[in-house]
């Protein structure tokens, strides 16, 4: 079944605690060369039969209305997967 992902990042200007303690603990696990970290949250919507353009549509509506805060998070990214298997699967 096709899928749409929707990626939801904090704001530039908003304070990021788990993005700050997870830069601090790339170092000390020796992961080195990262300059910072922001952490944001992933939605995979399963879609029954055919992605259209109105389907799309009340993806990024439900993005910026229930799946993202628009005070403090915006929304990267909503775009079907290109494939069947979620991102980063074998």
């Amino acid at each position: 079944m096709p899928r749409i992902v929707v990626d939801v990042m904090p704001k530039p200007e908003i304070l990021d605690p788990q993005g700050k303690a997870i830069a601090g603990a790339l170092p000390r696990l020796g992961f080195t060369g990262f300059s910072g970290v922001r952490q944001g949250k992933r939605f995979e919507l399963t879609v029954d039969g055919e992605v259209t353009e109105e389907l799309l549509e009340q993806a990024r509506t439900a993005a910026s209305t229930l799946l993202s805060n628009p005070v403090i998070e915006d929304v990267t990214r909503v775009e079907v997967l290109a494939d069947n298997t979620a991102e980063g699967e074998q």
